[in-house]
């Protein structure tokens, strides 16, 4: 009796747990594809690339020639036979320069100059298997780069990115993958190229290559060290930035300690010889006791107006900071807050705008930390 498919399918499946467990991979299998995408989760193995076998035979392909139909002619003389429909399906610029009809009886030919014989045989090669050897890499890495250039292989110019990247790069060559980095278009490369150079600057300089670019690229030349200039003054300025935005920082806890003293009573603060109790934690704002003694000789100074000594002008400054921070001036315990908000009437508009840029400077830098203490006014 002929049964349903759908009925066939649940009596054939087996479950999970009574499927027999794949055979392990040899080393060399794994060894061959470490590289090339072999994810292991567990027990389980993913191979993002063709078998073993498939590989080989490819190979086999290239090394024997068989039935080839294309000579691809290197500077040494030499001949390197491949197949058409290979090499017009792995790049696009060969497939163009194979669509041009061949004489009747004669085989084509492509003439590939300017690189090295053998880096010409490896580049073929991996159109075949996408395989490569290290040494061979280690070796040609930058004349690979340029032939899956000029030749449209974007796999293989990732990899040779990568390998010049993170293995073959040195204060040596870094100006010559540099320069091979802009022509080929590889803005990943030239970006890390161009800050290798901007970390070992010295050492780079005195290398041959950074010699023979003076020679023939004198603008490039020009250019890095305008760049070099440019990051070292952009690290001047992001510099003073930071320790103008730690003085705001400083302004605005002091203003809170001020609220705290005046508004809580800190406990903490008193005379010098003060011991705190076993059982008192510390105050938890540390610029209270920094500007106790600042009001300690506001308190005592004989020169305390606005134009006294840089202390007392620096107390000035917190006070009338507070007073255009704070919301509640008519409810407020800091001193002379009121008095600051009426004074702000009679300040000239250039004095009064540069005022309400430092307050802003404040709160924008305690922003980064955390919200405001005071509220910022609206008008």
């Amino acid at each position: 009796m002929n049964l349903p498919a759908h009925k066939m399918d649940s009596r054939n499946k087996k479950s999970p747990s009574t499927l027999p467990l794949p055979p392990p991979l040899s080393p060399d299998f794994i060894t061959r594809f470490h590289q090339k995408g072999l994810k292991m989760t567990g027990s389980n193995i993913r191979l993002c690339c063709i078998p073993n076998v498939t590989n080989t035979s490819w190979d086999r392909l290239f090394d024997e020639g068989y039935r080839a139909d294309i000579s691809i002619l290197t500077d040494d003389g030499g001949v390197i036979y491949a197949h058409a429909s290979i090499l017009g399906v792995a790049s696009p610029v060969f497939k163009a320069m194979l669509k041009r009809k061949k004489g009747r009886g004669q085989k084509r030919t492509i003439s590939i100059r300017g690189a090295p014989a053998e880096a010409v045989r490896v580049f073929v090669r991996f159109l075949y298997s996408s395989c490569y050897a290290d040494e061979k890499m280690k070796e040609f890495a930058l004349a690979l780069l340029v032939l899956s250039h000029a030749y449209a292989v974007p796999q293989l110019k990732r990899l040779c990115e990568c390998w010049l990247e993170h293995r073959l790069m040195t204060t040596e060559n870094v100006i010559d993958i540099f320069q091979l980095a802009l022509l080929c278009d590889a803005p990943r490369l030239s970006l890390i190229c161009h800050r290798f150079i901007l970390a070992n600057l010295k050492a780079v300089c005195a290398s041959e290559a950074w010699k023979d670019m003076r020679d023939s690229h004198p603008v490039l030349e020009r250019e890095i060290l305008e760049s070099v200039i440019h990051e070292d003054a952009k690290q001047k300025e992001k510099m003073r930035k930071m320790n103008e935005n730690k003085v705001y920082i400083q302004l605005y806890e002091a203003m809170e300690a001020l609220v705290h003293i005046c508004r809580d009573g800190c406990r903490t603060i008193g005379p010098h010889d003060k011991v705190l109790r076993d059982d008192q934690a510390p105050c938890q704002y540390a610029a209270c006791k920094g500007l106790e003694a600042l009001i300690r000789h506001f308190a005592g100074c004989k020169l305390r107006g606005p134009g006294g000594c840089i202390h007392c002008k620096r107390m000035w400054q917190i006070l009338e900071l507070h007073s255009r921070l704070c919301a509640h001036s008519d409810d407020c315990r800091v001193p002379l807050c009121r008095n600051f908000r009426q004074k702000r009437r009679k300040q000239s508009k250039k004095e009064d705008i540069r005022w309400r840029i430092l307050v802003k400077k404040i709160v924008r830098s305690k922003s980064i930390t955390g919200g405001p203490y005071f509220s910022l006014e609206s008008a």
